[in-house]
């Protein structure tokens, strides 16, 4: 893992579990997603349309195996369905921007039941365009729901009615591979859930794109 966002991830999670530097970790949380949005965003320059849906590690095990574009895809519907269904009770960016039609993609799920070939596939039909002008909305979104949180917040579990508009929204797919994300994050508190997936998350998957992208380019 990258040292300075391990660093950064671990003085922000420690942060926020005490009132006293609450804040702090909340702008630490800030600093962490403002580069590791610089590093993602630094594909659009750096990386040819190709390579959004190259697949080099195909039978690999562990986030490298997937392409960038799904990266991106699975980070921001996750974030934005946690964000937004979950934490806030409101809609999602990806209906109130009509991003399905403006992505071009075929699913509205995180793409958690997606596997190998499928991925590279899905990944190709994708307007790369569209799917930054998501990521940038998405985090924006979040990140003023975050900064509406008090200390007292971080205790807060998600509502049961909450968790079943969720399921209602069909945007967890009810394959085994994807259906256990229900149970994880309505599981957590909101502390729980800014560690994963506003954080964490976001360094894996980045992480993954980084190695995904240095492989194309030897």
């Amino acid at each position: 893992m990258n040292k300075e966002w391990s660093e950064l991830n671990k003085a922000m999670q420690a942060k926020i579990k005490r009132r006293e530097s609450f804040d702090e970790g909340i702008e630490d949380l800030f600093e962490l997603r403002r580069r590791l949005s610089e590093c993602l965003l630094s594909f659009k320059d750096e990386a040819d349309r190709e390579d959004f849906n190259a697949i080099p590690f195909i039978n690999a095990e562990g986030f490298h195996s997937k392409t960038i574009a799904y990266s991106i895809w699975h980070i921001f519907r996750i974030e934005d369905i946690v964000a937004h269904t979950l934490i806030c009770g409101d809609e999602q960016v990806f209906f109130a921007g009509n991003y399905g039609k403006r992505i071009n993609s075929p699913i509205i799920t995180t793409g958690n039941e997606l596997a190998g070939q499928e991925i590279a596939d899905f990944s190709a039909k994708l307007d790369i365009g569209e799917l930054f002008s998501y990521m940038g909305e998405v985090k924006e979104s979040t990140e003023k729901i975050i900064g509406g949180l008090s200390f007292e917040d971080m205790k807060r579990k998600i509502p049961r009615e909450r968790k079943e508009n969720l399921r209602g929204l069909r945007v967890v797919s009810g394959d085994e591979s994807a259906v256990w994300l229900i149970d994880y994050w309505c599981g957590k508190d909101i502390r729980g859930l800014i560690q994963m997936p506003f954080s964490r998350h976001w360094i894996m998957h980045t992480e993954a794109s980084l190695r995904i992208k240095n492989k194309l380019h030897k």
